[in-house]
């Protein structure tokens, strides 16, 4: 079912842009953190870089011109905005600044960057212990030339673990009716909001944010990232100015996307493996024309961070890093705020560049773990269930490592879901040579059936319930990432699982 909410406080892809921070950047930082394992690769592409720290350290204290070698190319890094001015030839960005009210000044202001010794380490998290960073989007539109305080457009909690070297990632929708302390029930996009409004203790806007998730759904949250959008562009174009690759996997036709002057353009989106410039990527993150409406969105931005993520760990996206740092750094410093030191912004970039991609989960909260409804205004919202977010939670940050296929299977067999296999492609018989190859797997089969309702270019495990070890255990037999594990929602089934067959199916099988 898709909301029918208001249009106003359209995202700039919070998503992408605020873990671009941490991951690609976090204002020049995370990515500076990369180049210590890739140096070889960048000197063979044509850049001459010396020790990664000598580099930040030199240009912090402007004293690069004696220390690099005359015939080395410099990598000029221009500082964040810090108490204590420090010299710098750069140019100033026409960027839009972040609001500067009472209220969110304080949160603004960056610690002293401290001083670097050209011989030390990269710094590693001091701390052990899994920590939760809340990132958020709020809906600035420059063009509109609009003042805060802002709604969250989209929040997102990240934990990471680096004992276990693991990340992950939760969605929460903007609707979410929940208890914001001291000020009632609402929409938890409006805690950032009512936090600026009122200045509220600890941070304003942000830690009423993180209060109100940590008060309705139980768990700790350390630190903030809270970003605008004037840079999206500029962060997508520097590190990947060659666009990015990006798996679409429906049609989507939005004749009424939103444009930054609150009028509207149409876009489209045609299924398949495509490469996409910044303007088009943030457009397939943002629009919400699909039948999940914020739940897909949520999704998506997802799937564009996961692509930006590769781009930035590849050689070539760091090399052109690197060539951009400068402009970067100094578009991307007035458009955030958080509670992050500079230590732990570069140990937390050394920590995600060790990551692997298996070891990233991602989830939403959506339409299984909320009910609509509405508030007592009359609006539309979305009720939690609170046990379930919880229960997500814990699968989502505290998740085991990763199962073996016969531990799938006997936590799978426990949970005995009925299944069923749904032929949704113009192939006679798919269904059925499904079910024989399933059966000679050890899978039951409950039920075959065409489709007749819709024509799937993918395969997908739709789930009926909860039945999280049979879902993975058929997305692990067939190759298929755990992407296409969606809640079932259309009636098909009371309780169960549904293989719902697409195009790449007979693929999936071997026949």
């Amino acid at each position: 079912m898709r909301l029918t909410v208001g249009k106003t406080g359209y995202l700039r892809l919070a998503f992408v842009a605020a873990v671009a921070l941490l991951l690609a950047g976090a204002c020049g930082v995370v990515s500076f953190a990369l180049t210590q394992r890739t140096v070889v690769e960048v000197n063979a592409s044509g850049f001459q870089v010396d020790n990664p720290l000598l580099t930040l350290r030199c240009a912090l204290m402007s004293q690069c011109e004696q220390q690099a070698p005359p015939s080395a190319p410099l990598l000029m890094l221009t500082p964040l905005s810090t108490a204590t001015d420090i010299p710098t030839a750069a140019p100033q960005p026409s960027a839009t600044p972040m609001d500067t009210s009472p209220a969110s000044a304080t949160a603004t202001a960056l610690p002293p960057l401290p001083a670097l010794e050209p011989t030390a380490a990269l710094p590693r998290l001091a701390d052990p212990r899994q920590q939760h960073i809340l990132l958020l989007g709020i809906d600035q539109r420059s063009a509109a030339e609009e003042e805060g305080p802002f709604r969250t457009d989209t929040m997102i909690l990240l934990s990471v673990n680096p004992a276990q070297k693991s990340v992950g990632v939760l969605s929460l929708p903007r609707d979410l009716w929940v208890e914001i302390p001291d000020q009632g029930a609402g929409r938890i996009n409006t805690a950032n909001f009512l936090g600026d409004s009122f200045a509220y203790p600890g941070g304003g806007g942000p830690a009423l944010a993180m209060e109100t998730v940590a008060q309705n759904f139980g768990i700790r949250v350390d630190k903030y990232l809270l970003v605008n959008f004037n840079v999206f562009t500029a962060i997508v174009d520097t590190l990947a100015p060659n666009g990015v690759l990006v798996r679409v996997d429906e049609y989507i036709d939005d004749p009424d996307y939103p444009d930054d002057y609150y009028g509207t353009i149409h876009v489209r989106f045609e299924p398949g493996e495509q490469r996409m410039d910044a303007e088009t990527l943030l457009q397939y993150a943002r629009t919400r024309a699909t039948e999940g409406g914020d739940f897909d969105r949520a999704r998506r931005q997802q799937r564009a961070l996961d692509a930006v993520r590769a781009e930035v760990l590849s050689a070539g996206g760091i090399v052109n890093f690197l060539a951009q740092a400068p402009r970067l750094w100094q578009e991307l410093r007035d458009n955030y705020r958080t509670n992050l030191e500079f230590n732990d912004i570069i140990a937390l970039g050394r920590l995600m560049g060790e990551i692997e991609r298996e070891n990233i989960t991602y989830q939403v909260v959506d339409n299984y773990y909320a009910t609509l409804g509405l508030s007592p205004q009359g609006d539309q919202v979305l009720y939690p269930n609170y046990s379930a977010i919880r229960e997500l939670i814990l699968d989502t940050f505290y998740a085991p490592a990763q199962l073996s296929l016969a531990e799938l299977k006997a936590r799978a067999d426990e949970e005995n879901a009925l299944l069923h296999v749904f032929n949704g492609t113009n192939v006679a018989g798919l269904a059925g040579v499904t079910r024989e190859w399933l059966l000679s797997q050890g899978v039951r089969v409950d039920r075959i059936d065409n489709d007749v309702t819709s024509w799937r270019h993918q395969t997908e495990i739709l789930d009926y319930g909860r039945h999280p070890y049979t879902t993975k255990y058929l997305a692990r037999l067939l190759g298929l990432s755990e992407e296409r594990i969606l809640r079932g929602s259309d009636g098909r089934m009371a309780a169960g699982v549904l293989l719902a067959l697409g195009a790449d199916a007979a693929a999936l099988i071997g026949a």
